[in-house]
This record gives structure tokens, C-alpha cells and sequence, in this order.
């Protein structure tokens, strides 16, 4: 199952944490993607767990489902410009020149979902780990 929550991305938990006891999902079968200040603008990382580095949706999804244990594909869209605020940087529109890179990349996470599911993390961090995106 897939689900995009209509709330903001700082209130996803609740959301979230009510899919998984519904479903009975086990922590380990969620994958969350989100975008990461820390990545270049278009490369992807995979992992399991970790902290929240800041993330209010990640920060809200932890604190809802009592765990930080599960999947993650990280979207980076890199550090804003300057000294501009990180949180209006998140919630600007892109750029033109990556909005025309945006359907490319948004199939590339897509297809590292996918990964994920069929050949586990590992082989997927291994094929969709790169520092820009092919």
C-alpha cells in the first residue's frame, strides 16, 4: 500500500501510526520517503532507522508509532543558499532548472521503493547509493 497523508508533513505520525495498527503492519515493512537537507538535490539514500537530524516529520512519525526502526528513502534537495532559513528553504518551490529534473528523479526514488521491497536494502543501497543522480 502506498498513502501520501493529507496532513503537513510535521503531522504525519498521527497518520502514519493509524495506517500501521489498521493494517498490523510491522515497523519494519514501513518506508517513508522524505526530503533531506543533508544529500545533494537529487541523489538518494537508503537506510533503516537513525534520528530524526531535525525532521518534523520524521520527528512526528518516531514519537506516533514508538520506533525509529523503519525504512527511509532519503530525497536529497540540498542545503539552502546563503544564510536563508532552512525551514522557508523546504517549503519554496524548486528551482526550474530541478523542476525539469523532477519526473526523472521522483521514478528514480519510486524504483528504489521497489528495490527495497523486492531485493531488500542492501542490494537497493547498493544500486540507488550514488552522489548524483544518474
Amino acid at each position: 500500500m502506498i498513502a501520501k497523508p493529507k496532513s503537513f508533513m510535521n503531522e504525519s505520525g498521527g497518520p502514519v501510526a493509524g495506517l500501521r495498527d489498521y493494517y498490523k503492519a510491522e515497523i519494519e515493512n514501513i518506508i517513508v520517503i522524505h526530503d533531506e537537507l543533508d544529500i545533494d538535490f537529487g541523489a538518494l539514500r537508503l537506510k533503516l532507522g537513525g534520528g530524526d537530524n531535525g525532521h518534523n516529520g520524521l520527528k512526528s512519525i518516531r514519537q506516533s508509532i514508538g520506533s525509529g526502526e523503519f525504512l527511509r528513502v532519503r530525497f536529497g534537495i540540498g542545503r539552502p543558499p546563503g544564510r536563508m532559513d532552512p525551514a522557508a528553504f523546504v517549503l519554496k518551490p524548486f528551482a526550474s532548472a530541478e523542476r525539469k529534473e523532477l519526473e526523472f528523479l521522483v521514478d528514480r526514488a519510486a524504483d528504489s521503493v521497489e528495490s527495497l521491497i523486492r531485493d531488500g536494502l542492501e542490494s537497493a543501497q547498493n544500486t540507488f547509493h550514488t552522489d548524483v543522480a544518474k
